[in-house]
């Protein structure tokens, strides 16, 4: 009789994870892939014991020790006085971890910090995950302080020995672009939600549409372009209420956001509801008719595909991997118009704190005027489209192969 294999230890960082969710996409990948994965892998995962922005820790949850969050995955709270490199290295000892996986780039403690312990403890297979944080995009903003250490990783050799984890091919051009050819990537594509939430029905009539946006209130995410838009439907015949779920990042852009809402004729109402927890996301998206997120870029986009398992179509830029959504009759992923160009004017802005942007793209308009006047018969297509489009992505029989070559074939 055969014995049983035993399964391969993976010890992971992240700097957030549940029950925190104010980190947002990543937190969500991290608990998607462990879920998923639970029962080939026994998974550890050190991470911080607050959420992030906050200073208190999780209720009830037993700092620095092992606890068990669900059947064969174990997770670590580590306190500020335990997240340094003697800890870290006590916990490689004591798992003794066939593969180490980093989730992000810049961190010290929970990136750079578990990178250059393995690096020294002699860890043969080590995953880093960038996130989309080695995206043009996100290394704009704060680009100096990034633009140096990417350039001192490139010199000093740091990603030499590892194998980072891309989500698709665009994110994989990033990676090399940022850091150089010649580094080993291996794609696998973000895990999703396994559970679809029941369908639920909203009514549709022409000239009232309701959007909601779940995502930081930042540059990256683009909540200042999102509201020009708006503005630029001032003439169109209906109304729109538009609510803003997520962590206010930067206090002086919130400034010109809300000066941008003060403009907003009386039929389009924008207002700020705080944030929401990861659980009800999907449920919270099907109180609205559409999930309008014009953002800057995403290597995956968790609250799309959460909008389409909710049966929502989306209003998204194209710098995303969810493409051609028209056709489907999902969504639409429109142009931010000559995009390069404008971040990095946007950035120039941002360091001299002025956070205006004027830039013109028509497409906006037509679709959210498509969308105001559209009736309940045909919005129900879209809807339909929506969950289609979830129905295709999380039954791909690929998404668990990616897993299976990024472990298993180092």
């Amino acid at each position: 009789m055969s014995q049983q294999l035993a399964k391969k230890k993976i010890l992971i960082f992240i700097d957030w994870f549940l029950p925190g969710y104010k980190a947002g996409g990543p937190v969500r990948s991290m608990a998607n892939m462990v879920e998923y994965l639970k029962d080939e892998y026994e998974f550890y995962i050190v991470t911080r014991n607050t959420d992030y922005t906050e200073t208190l820790p999780y209720h009830g949850i037993n700092s620095n020790s092992w606890v068990e969050f669900i059947p064969g995955v174990m997770v670590n709270y580590a306190d500020t006085k335990h997240q340094n490199k003697t800890v870290f290295f006590k916990l490689l000892k004591e798992i003794q971890p066939d593969i180490v996986y980093i989730n992000g780039v810049y961190s010290w403690k929970f990136s750079i910090l578990p990178l250059l312990i393995t690096n020294n403890y002699g860890v043969k297979k080590v995953v880093v995950a960038s996130r989309g944080m080695l995206a043009q995009s996100a290394i704009d903003v704060k680009g100096g302080k990034k633009q140096l250490f990417l350039k001192l990783a490139r010199i000093l050799g740091l990603y030499r020995n590892v194998i980072f984890h891309a989500t698709n091919e665009k994110e994989k051009q990033d990676i090399e672009k940022a850091l150089g050819k010649g580094l080993k990537i291996k794609i696998a594509d973000n895990l999703p939600t396994k559970e679809f939430i029941p369908f639920k029905e909203i009514i549709k009539t022409g000239g009232v549409l309701k959007l909601v946006s779940l995502a930081r209130i930042s540059p990256e995410k683009n909540t200042l372009y999102a509201l020009e838009r708006l503005l630029e439907c001032k003439d169109l015949k209906g109304s729109i209420q538009f609510d803003l779920y997520g962590q206010i990042y930067n206090d002086d852009y919130w400034k010109y956001c809300k000066n941008i809402i003060s403009q907003l004729p009386e039929n389009i109402k924008v207002e700020y509801k705080g944030t929401v927890d990861a659980d009800i996301v999907g449920e919270t998206i099907q109180k609205y008719h559409a999930l309008y997120l014009p953002t800057r870029g995403e290597n995956f986009g968790h609250v799309i595909l959460e909008s389409f398992m909710a049966g929502r179509p989306v209003l998204i830029s194209d710098q995303t991997p969810w493409r051609g959504l028209e056709k489907q009759y999902c969504g639409w992923d429109i142009s931010l118009q000559a995009v390069e160009d404008r971040q990095k004017a946007e950035v120039k802005r941002l360091e001299d704190r002025e956070f205006s942007s004027k830039t013109e793209v028509s497409g906006w308009s037509s679709a959210l005027a498509q969308l105001v006047e559209m009736e309940q018969e045909e919005f129900y297509k879209w809807c339909e489209g929506a969950r289609k489009r979830a129905d295709k992505f999380v039954n791909d029989p690929e998404l668990r192969e990616g897993y299976k070559r990024l472990f298993n074939d180092l």
